[in-house]
């Protein structure tokens, strides 16, 4: 039996710097080869289209990284190495990250022409003295021509927001978010800054540089995130994004329905179902050490292992709990979690809806604490 379709990762290990808050698997950018990456990236296709025949790919996303730093030329050839590997629509969701400083003319219609349907641009502020703080190298006028141009060519465009900075208020990050969203982009990822491990933002805090918001502050400017994005026709369908009806993101969907997504390049991960078992999948991280492994081997994995049915489930809960739309969980797992689910249904904090498992707006406020509930 031929499994449902799937999405299609591709990691771009490279960015002109590295922002303070940012503990993804990137590297300078330091002239990547073109070839080199072209065919690499290649040679995973082929890999992973030998171990999963016939199956219908939904869509591409390319993520990092900064993959508009990449040659408009390798995206093009990739995109049609994906679409020759696998069936696919013609309607498949293509999206490429973007940074406003790559914001040419020539260079957005290069990469629209070379399939490139959706365009997520990494704005995270209007702002020049937030841009300043979160280590960003564009203006908030170089963000603003940036998200025209996007619209202007691609049409469907979605772009992210950093909220509760250091002595961010209530008023000014709703006055902020409100412009940000009269701008008519049909998809907006609002996150709140945390504070991850390892970065430049991690040493700031623990020198007293600056103290991230409170919990209660926090929580006070989600809300507002939420009722501004709802105003304007954008509402919430995963905790951190929004949307006008139809303008989703299909991969991030298959990704949050528990659906298979194959990663390819530096660090990438991946969720595939081959022969009824469901595997996770990562390749090597450092950029070199995965250059070496393909041209060895034809693939970057390092790791590839089957999941037990507890962790399909706990990724099922994980995952699905973001969405609006809930989880649909079977009898069986219900029964699993029924005294559970019970306590935190009279509390207020979850929703069911016949099959589906929801968690309330109460409950998307502390979601990491009523997973940790779920699945003790």
């Amino acid at each position: 039996m031929v499994e449902k379709g799937f999405g299609l990762y591709i990691h771009w290990p490279f960015c002109t710097r590295i922002c303070p808050y940012c503990d993804f698997n990137i590297y300078k950018d330091r002239g990547a080869d073109t070839a080199k990456w072209t065919d690499a990236f290649i040679s995973e296709i082929n890999h992973w289209a030998v171990q999963t025949p016939g199956r219908r790919l939904t869509s591409i996303y390319f993520g990092g990284g900064t993959p508009s730093l990449a040659a408009p030329e390798l995206v093009h050839t990739v995109i049609n190495a994906a679409r020759s590997a696998w069936p696919t629509n013609d309607n498949i969701e293509i999206t490429l990250e973007a940074n406003p400083t790559d914001a040419e003319q020539a260079r957005f219609s290069a990469f629209h022409g070379s399939g490139v349907n959706r365009l997520s641009l990494g704005i995270q502020s209007f702002d020049d003295t937030a841009l300043q703080f979160l280590g960003r190298n564009h203006t908030g006028h170089e963000a603003r021509y940036a998200l025209d141009l996007a619209l202007k060519i691609f049409g469907n465009v979605t772009f992210d927001l950093i909220y509760a900075l250091p002595d961010q208020t209530e008023e000014a990050w709703q006055s902020s978010l409100r412009k940000a969203l009269s701008i008519g982009a049909p998809h907006l990822s609002a996150y709140q800054l945390t504070i991850e491990p390892g970065t430049a933002f991690e040493k700031a805090v623990e020198r007293g540089t600056f103290a991230p918001a409170d919990d209660d502050h926090g929580a006070a400017l989600y809300d507002i995130t939420q009722s501004e994005a709802e105003r304007a026709g954008r509402p919430r369908y995963e905790i951190s994004n929004h949307a006008s009806p139809g303008f989703e993101s299909r991969h991030n969907l298959t990704y949050w329905r528990g659906g298979d997504y194959i990663g390819i390049g530096p660090g990438a991960h991946g969720r595939v179902t081959i022969d009824g078992t469901r595997r996770a999948t990562e390749t090597h991280r450092a950029p070199q050490k995965y250059l070496t492994a393909v041209n060895d081997h034809g693939h970057g994995i390092c790791l590839d292992d089957p999941l037990s049915r507890d962790d399909v489930f706990a990724e099922k809960l994980t995952m699905g709990l973001r969405m609006q739309e809930g989880v649909s969980l079977s009898q069986l797992e219900f029964a699993q979690l029924a005294d559970r689910i019970k306590v935190l249904q009279a509390d207020g904090f979850i929703e069911i809806n016949g099959p589906h498992l929801s968690a309330s707006a109460a409950g998307q406020r502390i979601l990491n604490s009523l997973l940790s509930t779920l699945l003790i």
